[in-house]
């Protein structure tokens, strides 16, 4: 099979023929069809994530059909249409797993990144990592949803809201497209938060009430003139962009954090005081997670925006997507 490979730490990605995987007796082999290229995989690129090793091949955003089943799978066949993101398995035994956290793992597999992921035209992974993908979904745009799908979708419906409630999407890229369009679905009044104006049709095209040019407005200010949010998303890794917002909640608000900043976030405790408001964060989902999300896109035609690329662009689709160039993700075509 081809197959990209990261080497070493810092290296160049190389397009390399491998062996296809044989799986293990409780795991799936996939044949892969679409693999999303995510920011996180700058882990693996880079190197210095606990339990990364070299060469790995990367991808945690894989959709694809299953292409054989270990001797100990029975939830999975041959020919089912799958997918599997961020959260690669899980021990079922730890103290989390026992209560049903399974992303908590205390000894989580992370696809791509703990075990071979995506870039490459078959990978194992266990059973229990696997989502049903509905037929309706083409594997491209289902491979995106496994990652920003599931952690904007989860986010939101695990969040204290209900229908009519104020939520704002604070960013309109990568994470924030999708938000957006699933905080619509919700039913929520939605506003779209973003420092590029020229972004507002497509904000308003996928399900915003209003549209805050942060550029030139503060946006806290315009949350509460619109009767304070009820929730928050922040999609843009920027401490300071979301600092900006967090004077926005009303009472019993919060700010849900899921575009991971590389500094610290100051927030205004007496404004959280004052409104019993909280600063949170949220990560992406177990397998059953991914196939809500799934579903649930498909019921309301969600879909991401994508770029498409074979395996041998890769490093075009990863520099697009680490420069945030990107509209809005980058997927691999295989």
């Amino acid at each position: 099979m081809r197959a990209v490979v990261v080497p070493e730490p810092g290296a160049e990605f190389e397009v390399v023929e491998r062996a296809v995987p044989e799986p293990a007796p409780d795991e799936v082999r996939v044949a892969v069809e679409a693999c999303g290229i995510c920011h996180s995989d700058v882990f693996v690129k880079e190197g210095g994530y606990p339990g990364v090793s070299h060469p790995r091949i990367p991808g945690h955003e894989v959709a694809g059909h299953v292409d054989a089943v270990g001797e100990d799978v029975d939830r999975w066949s041959e020919g089912e249409y799958v997918g599997a993101g961020w959260h690669g398995g899980h021990c079922f035994s730890c103290e989390p797993c026992r209560r049903g956290h399974f992303l908590n793992c205390e000894n989580a597999e992370i696809t791509g990144l703990t075990f071979d992921g995506g870039y490459a035209e078959y990978t194992t992974v266990p059973a229990e990592a696997l989502a049903a993908i509905p037929d309706d979904l083409s594997a491209t745009d289902a491979a995106p949803l496994l990652c920003a799908g599931v952690t904007t979708y989860n986010a939101l419906r695990n969040a204290d809201l209900q229908p009519g409630d104020l939520v704002a999407i604070q960013g309109v890229g990568g994470l924030g497209h999708l938000g957006l369009q699933y905080a619509h679905a919700a039913g929520f009044e939605t506003v779209a938060i973003s420092r590029s104006p020229e972004k507002e049709a497509l904000a308003m095209e996928l399900g915003a009430d209003h549209f805050v040019n942060a550029a030139d407005t503060e946006p806290a200010e315009r949350l509460q003139a619109l009767g304070g949010a009820d929730g928050i998303l922040t999609t843009a890794p920027s401490s300071d962009a979301i600092a900006s917002v967090v004077e926005g909640i009303g009472i019993d608000g919060s700010v849900i954090v899921v575009g991971v900043p590389g500094e610290d976030v100051s927030v205004n405790a007496q404004h959280l005081i004052g409104t019993a408001g909280a600063v949170e964060g949220w990560g992406s989902g177990d397998a059953r997670d991914s196939q809500d999300t799934l579903e649930f896109s498909s019921l309301r035609d969600i879909t991401p925006e994508i770029e498409t690329y074979s395996l041998e662009e890769v490093e075009t689709a990863y520099e697009r997507m680490i420069t945030n160039e990107a509209r809005f993700r980058a997927v691999l075509e295989l």
